[in-house]
Parts: structure tokens; sequence; C-alpha cells
């Protein structure tokens, strides 16, 4: 370990254990910010106008982001293993929060996941949901420090994994337009709209 990643995560992991408010609050970003993403995607789609299929391209891109950025973590994982925090640090020293495997820790996937839905919203989505993306994914990136599971070069590895991939994608957005459309086909939105052409 390195002295910026020991410094910064008992910088974070310090009020660990002290704050009853935050520790269920960063416990629960931790965990389920993705199950959050989910729900706000639903909604996202749900919601828009019917006539709306630019910006329902985008939550496709935005949710192909995440997944691509998990990819990448899984090939990294195998290259470079890196231990979690709470296997090498002297116990005493650290306070975990919430049960986590010992796999890799380098990156985080939560904050690349995170980070590449947020990402790929920015300038193309509604703005309730590019602030609430990227909310989201701060929350989740310093709530993964918090409760003691992640270093912080984990935590930065996924942002900007998460980040490069919310732009990567959007350079061959048209190539996944067909999936847009069948989803737009299947609810009956913008052109397949029941009546449209009546």
């Amino acid at each position: 370990m390195n002295s910026f990643d020991l410094r910064g995560y008992h910088l974070f992991n310090q009020f660990a254990g002290h704050h009853a408010i935050l520790d269920k609050m960063f416990s629960f970003f931790a965990q389920y910010s993705l199950e959050v993403y989910v729900v706000l995607f639903i909604i996202a789609w749900f919601t828009m106008p019917k006539y709306e299929t630019k910006q329902r391209h985008a939550l496709l891109i935005m949710g192909l982001s995440g997944v691509l950025g998990l990819i990448i973590n899984v090939l990294l994982s195998h290259i470079y293993f890196r231990p979690r925090p709470f296997t090498v640090l002297p116990k005493g020293t650290f306070t975990q929060l919430i049960h986590h495997s010992a796999d890799a820790s380098f990156p985080s996937d939560h904050t690349t996941g995170s980070f590449g839905f947020a990402a790929a919203s920015w300038g193309k989505a509604p703005r309730w949901i590019t602030t609430s993306f990227t909310i989201l994914a701060i929350l989740n990136g310093v709530g993964r420090l918090y409760v003691g599971v992640h270093w912080p070069t984990d935590v930065i590895a996924g942002m900007i994994i998460g980040m490069l991939c919310g732009r990567l994608l959007w350079k061959f957005s048209s190539f996944f337009q067909p999936i847009t459309d069948f989803g737009l086909r299947l609810f009956h939105y913008g052109a397949f709209e029941r009546n449209a052409f009546k």
C-alpha cells in the first residue's frame, strides 16, 4: 500500500462507526446505488414524453457505458490483483461497516458503473437525470471509502474508467440505435407510437 491510499482511506473511514445517520446513508449508497440506478432508468424511460426518442437513446448509451466499464474491470482484476483494505490493515485501525468478499479491490466496480452511467448522461440527457445520476455516483464513490471496502485509488480509477466509457460509447452510439428502436417499438414510442401515422 502507498501513503496516498493509506492516508486517503483513513481520511474517510475515520468517521465510520461514530455517526449513525452517516453510517446508514453511506452504507446504503455503497451497497445499493446500482439498484437505485435501475429504478431511475425505469422511471426515466416511462416518464419521458412518448415522442422523445433521443433521450431514450441516451438512456441506452448510459446503461451500456456502465456495462462496458464493468467488463474492463473484470479484465483488469485478472491482470492486477490488489487486496481489499480490510484484508491487509491491522485489526482495530479501521472500521468496516458492510460485509464484502475479499476479491480484487482495484478498480471499484460500483464507482465504475456509477460514473459510466453518469458521464454518458452529461449533455445528452435531461438535467434531472444528469444531476441525480452524478450525485449518486459521487455518493457511491465516497461511500465505498467510508464503509472501508476500497482504497482511494480504486475509486479514482473507477471514476476515470467510467467517464472514459461514457464518452467512448457516444462515439459509436449509432451502432446501438437498433436496440433503442426495439425498445421504442415495444412500448409504442416515437415513430412507433400507435396511430402516429394516422
